[in-house]
């Protein structure tokens, strides 16, 4: 006896081939039967007459490592159709901490830097496995895929500063780096526009990639360096860093910002075409919005960051000092000023600043009868230099041209929440709930994209599989996982928006997860099978 049928559904199998109609059996978590199956007995049968059967999709960018502990039904995702969470992005991961005390990784990298965490859970690990294991005695709705991240290895090694890290900082960061991997780690992400890993060097970096390059189904991840002007050579730099260790690449939520290059997509992708050409095995994610979430203290001189948060506050009481972080934040990075009417505050820690959420940066200085530049040092003060903000700096050409080409996957950067949960408060990125759907249901159905619905399947389900080197995951085939997603093609969107970005996500019938009913007829069951996946 099977232990769920899934009957008259219309299979789309995360290959990119075309769909067809057929019956799922599932027992003992896995996919046991493909075909018709009117005669086999089963515990529970759903009708997915009018549906789609997909593999559970895989948002292969996510910041899910610690939401996972505290909102562990993961709501947000599990309603968009998301079974597994790529993690450890943009140089952040909560291992390794390099001794036996993680109270630094958390403080330093969590706390002071504004990735939100419940002051009440306790950090008991200090390794992968550790920080594994515990999620799972936890639980968890669904999996995570941890990567290891850059600034972890740097706050664990004392390479914080703005300087090159030490021959002693450079071979504990390869060591830890190993560790992680061996452990289970899928692969080394780093963030290059937020200190500390904005201070290391393209040479330093290639260091610790060749120090991982002959793993199995290893790839570097990068939040490249922004900055005016640097949509071209942001790849570069991924390039050569990826041809120079002979490791693989998935470069980070690719986009331009900088609005003088709007619409030079294709002037991008002919450097990812180019690579290819040299051999270099490289891909990227995108998301479906034309705006960013990031900290209000990345719009700051780099120089300003460095030694950590306390010195960085330090800085802002020396007047001098003071009024050269001013006066270079006006400038802008690189020369090129910010549009400050287009950065809005999404969250603060200070409830004296609850009234400034959803405000842009000119009307909070309009409202305090300040300048833009003192606005800004105050909040960063008020705030422990922790101010999340939305930077609405892209636009709708280029969100297409990334969609649409062979080499781009889809990742939310955003977490694993749940609305009435620990993240209730403030103003998140609408991509935390509504990704996923948001590219089936305004891009796909309403014929924005080029993407057939199997084409976008498959960027959400096969290819981030193959790009992490999942076993038995991302594909409906016999002996597979029974991650599932079951929507509704005609009513599948997203809700959330910048303004009321609490809401979940329609159309997402039925999920499972390991074989288990999460989401059940629209609602979720509580219930927690959910792993942490390991390289294989």
């Amino acid at each position: 006896m099977l232990d769920l049928i899934i009957k008259n559904g219309t299979i789309i199998d995360g290959t990119n081939k075309p769909k067809f109609k057929s019956d799922i059996g599932v027992k003992n978590n896995k996919i046991q039967e493909i075909g018709i199956l009117d005669d086999i007995p089963a515990k529970k049968i759903i009708d997915a007459s009018n549906l789609i059967v997909a593999p559970g999709f895989i948002d292969i960018h996510t910041h899910s490592d610690i939401s996972v502990i505290n909102d562990p039904y993961n709501e947000s995702k599990i309603f968009q159709g998301v079974t597994t969470e790529v993690t450890g992005n943009c140089s952040y991961s909560p291992f390794p901490s390099g001794n036996d005390d993680p109270n630094t990784l958390k403080e330093e990298l969590w706390e002071k830097r504004g990735n939100a965490d419940d002051p009440n859970t306790i950090w008991k690990w200090t390794t992968f496995d550790e920080y594994a294991n515990y999620i799972e005695n936890r639980g968890t709705s669904l999996n995570i895929a941890p990567q290891v991240g850059y600034a972890a290895l740097q706050i664990a090694s004392g390479s914080v500063e703005n300087r090159r890290a030490t021959v002693d900082e450079l071979e504990n960061m390869k060591k830890l780096a190993n560790e992680s991997i061996e452990q289970g780690a899928f692969s080394l992400s780093t963030g290059l526009s937020v200190p500390p890993s904005a201070f290391a060097s393209t040479e330093e970096i290639i260091e610790v990639c060749k120090s991982i390059s002959h793993y199995d189904n290893i790839f570097y991840v990068t939040h490249a360096r922004e900055g005016a002007g640097r949509h071209i050579s942001k790849i570069e730099e991924a390039v050569e860093i990826g041809l120079k260790s002979d490791i693989s690449v998935q470069f980070s939520h690719l986009a331009i910002t900088d609005w003088r290059y709007y619409g030079e997509g294709p002037k991008m992708h002919k450097v990812f075409e180019d690579a290819e050409k040299k051999g270099l095995d490289i891909t990227y994610d995108m998301y479906p919005y034309t705006a960013a979430g990031a900290g209000l203290d990345q719009t700051m001189p780099l120089w300003s960051h460095s030694g950590g948060i306390e010195q960085f506050l330090d800085r802002l009481k020396n007047p001098k000092l003071r009024e050269r972080i001013k006066k270079e934040t006006m400038e802008g990075i690189d020369g090129l000023p910010q549009r400050w009417e287009t950065i809005v505050i999404s969250s603060v820690k200070n409830l004296k600043n609850r009234d400034i959420i959803g405000l842009s940066i000119e009307e909070i200085a309009k409202k305090r009868n300040l300048d833009i530049g003192e606005t800004v040092m105050q909040l960063t003060e008020e705030e422990q230099a922790v101010v999340s903000v939305i930077f609405h700096n892209r636009v709708e050409v280029d969100i297409q041209c990334f969609m649409d080409h062979r080499l781009s996957m889809f990742g939310s950067d955003g977490n694993a929440v749940s609305k009435n949960g620990f993240y209730k408060d403030g103003k998140p990125h609408p991509r935390f709930y509504g990704t996923f759907p948001r590219i089936l249901g305004r891009y796909i159905r309403e014929k924005k994209s080029k993407l057939s619905l199997e084409e976008a399947i498959y960027k959400m389900t096969g290819f981030p599989a193959w790009r992490l080197g999942l076993k038995q995951r991302g594909e409906i085939k016999k002996n597979y996982i029974a991650d599932i997603t079951i929507f509704n093609p005609e009513k599948v969107i997203d809700k959330a928006t910048f303004k009321n970005p609490h809401q979940y996500s329609e159309g997402i019938e039925f999920v499972l997860v390991n074989g288990e009913l999460v989401v059940f007829e629209g609602n979720h069951t509580k219930k927690t099978p959910g792993k942490v996946l390991r390289r294989s």
